[in-house]
């Protein structure tokens, strides 16, 4: 968990699952007011709790769009993609460096 979360993992998972369960109990009843009252509950804005719901969904694969996992994995080829580009920086600079250096002739 990064330190600039307001919520504890515990609450994030509990208010999903009593939300889930809601739902579950009383399919009629909209996402909004089940949030609304599940959020009073826990302590969580609804806007927060809904947001929640919809990623667990899209985790389940009950909804379309990008995993938790998924876009953790994209977030850490983003930075391994970094990384190789500045090596690769560092290994161009490096080499024309030292090409200067055996021969200083050479248009670099």
């Amino acid at each position: 968990m990064t330190s600039g979360r307001k919520y504890p993992a515990e609450i994030h998972e509990r208010a999903v699952r009593l939300v889930r369960e809601a739902m579950a109990e009383e399919p009629s009843a909209s996402l909004s007011a089940t949030v609304t009252r599940i959020g009073q509950r826990v302590g969580v804005c609804p806007d927060t709790l809904r947001t929640w719901v919809r990623q667990d969904q899209v985790d389940q694969g009950e909804r379309p769009g990008v995993t938790t996992a998924d876009a953790a994995r994209v977030k850490e080829l983003e930075r391994e993609v970094k990384e190789l580009k500045r090596a690769n920086e560092i290994l161009l600079a490096a080499s024309s460096f030292f090409a200067r250096t055996l021969d200083p002739q050479l248009p670099w």
